[in-house]
């Protein structure tokens, strides 16, 4: 049988893509494999939004040349950074031995590309332009048995500043509501417990008729054997009161919401384009605190945007103290070619863009076993994943809030929500003990 192995690079729009693609490539006979050199095929789903992605790819494409030339191991690159002009003509130029690329737009042909390389020897350039369709009813092997993400749209209309995802992602296209229900009935009888709904902005979805994303997050909540639900990633401009209340009024909805910040100074978001000011985004935190009990946030912060001032970065750092987010997903400022911000001529030194995140996270980090500590005496409901990489003898599971849980348990635990005590924090985790 031949083996095929699969690197994601980025977010989890793409590793949801990256189970479509292994689903396709195991129903034509390939198996998968951990060990790169027992490969017959080898994937790279990318991404484009860190600068470093691109010499990581490059560096792996290098590193696999001696395995084609002696195995003839087929190469394939797929996801966003292969929409990207500049990465086509650099691959072409210097790793002409790469077998298939293949676009955003393209993946449900994989396996047509495939069989055409193994058949006719031929290289396959399979990248189009344009926005894409909605196809449905790909094959899918998913990597978990009882987490499972479901994408309910692809694209992105908003057009940050900052980001490259609308240009290689194409403009927002929502899939059917039916479509998405259906998929996630399929989930629960395959004895799937949470669901996590994908979108660049999933707030935006449109199914059709008025259905709008609370409608849909009230009809998944219906569905039976589910028992709780995530969604990512969220818009703080398009957050409208019937989607709080969705939140609210349904148990099984996720009580830590994911609200991208970028930025804490309305004159930095003015200039990623976010269409939101630092009042609004306080102002929203506020009301999600009032309308849905024990609400936790957690977030996304770009430092050293161009021309952002120590006044600019002082303001994230108040909006952190305001909020007190359970988890912050950090990153310093990377250009990107093709995007409005890199053609910024007042880009932030490196030293300073660095001295910030370290400030950043030292301020994050500061309140992180303060914020555990609450959880201390609480009974928690939490899904058991499996064992604890680290300690064979320990389970693990997460709580609502999307907090490690270690405890010790028996095997037939694993794949069902339990409620768990919480009797210590370590910081990075907690630990408790079954009821």
């Amino acid at each position: 049988m031949k083996k095929y192995f699969i690197t994601t690079m980025g977010c989890q729009l793409n590793e949801n893509d990256s189970e479509k693609i292994a689903g396709i490539v195991e129903k034509i006979g390939y198996e998968k494999t951990e060990k790169i050199e027992e490969a017959d095929l080898v994937i790279y789903n990318t991404c484009c939004v860190r600068e470093n992605a691109e010499e990581r790819l490059f560096g792996k494409l290098g590193e696999l040349k001696k395995q084609k030339e002696e195995k003839g191991t087929i190469i394939a690159i797929g996801g966003c950074m292969m929409q990207e002009p500049h990465v086509l003509e650099k691959i072409k130029k210097s790793y002409n031995y790469t077998d298939i690329v293949f676009g955003t737009h393209t993946l449900h042909k994989f396996e047509e590309d495939l069989l055409k390389t193994i058949e006719e020897r031929k290289k396959v350039r399979d990248v189009i332009d344009i926005d894409g369709e909605v196809i449905e009813d790909l094959p899918i092997s998913r990597n978990d048995k009882y987490k499972a993400s479901v994408t309910i749209m692809y694209g992105c209309n908003n057009f940050c500043s900052y980001c490259i995802v609308p240009y290689v992602r194409g403009r927002e296209r929502s899939r059917k509501p039916e479509k998405i229900l259906e998929e996630v009935k399929t989930l629960s009888k395959d004895g799937y417990k949470e669901i996590t709904l994908l979108g660049q902005n999933v707030n935006s979805y449109d199914g059709g008729n008025g259905y709008k994303f609370a409608n849909l997050l009230n009809d998944v909540c219906k569905i039976e054997g589910i028992e709780r639900i995530r969604f990512i990633s969220p818009h703080p401009k398009d957050f409208t009161d019937d989607v709080i209340d969705a939140i609210a009024n349904n148990e099984k909805v996720s009580k830590i919401i994911h609200l991208p910040l970028q930025a804490g100074s309305t004159n930095v978001l003015k200039e990623m384009n976010r269409k939101y000011t630092k009042e609004q985004y306080l102002s929203l935190v506020e009301k999600m605190k009032s309308k849905i009990p024990g609400v936790l946030f957690s977030t996304d912060i770009i430092v050293g945007f161009p021309g952002e001032t120590e006044e600019d970065f002082e303001e994230t750092l108040d909006v952190v103290r305001k909020v007190n987010f359970e988890q912050i997903f950090m990153f310093i400022f990377s250009r990107r070619i093709g995007t409005v911000a890199d053609k910024k001529e007042n880009q932030i030194p490196e030293g300073i863009k660095h001295e910030r995140f370290e400030r950043l996270k030292e301020l994050y980090d500061s309140k992180v076993s303060e914020n555990n500590e609450k959880y201390i005496g609480t009974t928690q409901k939490i899904l058991v994943d499996g064992y604890s990489k680290n300690d064979k003898t320990t389970l693990t599971g997460r709580t609502d809030s999307n907090k490690v849980v270690n405890f010790i348990g028996t095997e037939d635990l694993i794949g069902k929500m339990i409620d768990i005590k919480i009797t210590e924090e370590h910081k990075w985790y907690l630990t408790g003990e079954t009821l």
